[in-house]
């Protein structure tokens, strides 16, 4: 029963995610890919594991209790002050913080945890900026 709820609440917040991004603006000069394109494909995405975790449930689910709850919630308040921190430290700062932690808490040692934050945030700066040229926060850097 607690599978089914959890993805209709997650179908529901896919299509409040999929409405906000039909509601961007678009520049007279956006290339043709657009800014609404790839929050779009996120949302999609979002609403079919929904829909796979609505429809097929699992007959047994396991939630996290204790310890686990609490990893849980870190996790989620590190993505929320990622969110709040990102137009302040930029992209490449936030994200190699985040996923510093996120990495560590998934049991990489700390220094490992370190570069892959580093390498995670690098690899997707070049692929979104470098590669894809889209606009990413820029931060203290300026870049």
């Amino acid at each position: 029963m607690s599978d089914r709820i959890l993805g209709g609440l997650a179908l529901v917040f896919a299509a409040f995610y999929i409405w906000q991004a039909t509601l961007i603006r678009e520049s007279f000069m956006s290339d043709v890919v657009g800014p609404k394109t790839f929050p779009l494909i996120l949302g999609v995405a979002m609403g079919v594991c929904a829909l796979v975790i609505l429809l097929r449930p699992d007959s047994d689910p396991v939630w996290p209790k204790g310890m686990q709850l609490l990893e849980v919630l870190m996790a989620v308040a590190v993505m929320f002050a990622y969110a709040q921190l990102l137009p302040d430290l930029g992209f490449l700062i936030a994200t190699a913080l985040a996923s510093t932690y996120l990495t560590w808490r998934l049991g990489t040692g700390p220094v490992m945890a370190v570069i892959a934050g580093i390498a995670t945030s690098g690899g997707i700066y070049i692929v979104f900026r470098l590669i894809l040229g889209l606009s990413l926060a820029k931060g203290p850097l300026g870049f």
